[in-house]
């Protein structure tokens, strides 16, 4: 195990490796999460409907 002076030391050096995304790049995947969370929605949703009809209509035939 290192010593506390090496292991801030390390800590450092790859803290200084870091690169965070620029403002570009959040605004542009913050978007795509809202249309990709979106449509898959919309899709749940109308396999939502499709069961909940297709349940309907067998239930309805059987009585």
């Amino acid at each position: 195990m290192a010593n506390p002076v090496q292991f801030l030391s390390q800590v450092r050096d790859q803290a200084a490796k870091i690169t965070w995304p620029t403002r570009r790049e959040v605004v542009t995947t913050t978007i795509m999460v809202f249309i990709m969370a979106t449509l898959a929605a919309i899709f749940f949703f109308l396999v939502d409907i499709a069961i909940r009809t297709g349940l309907t209509w067998l239930l309805g035939s059987v009585s």
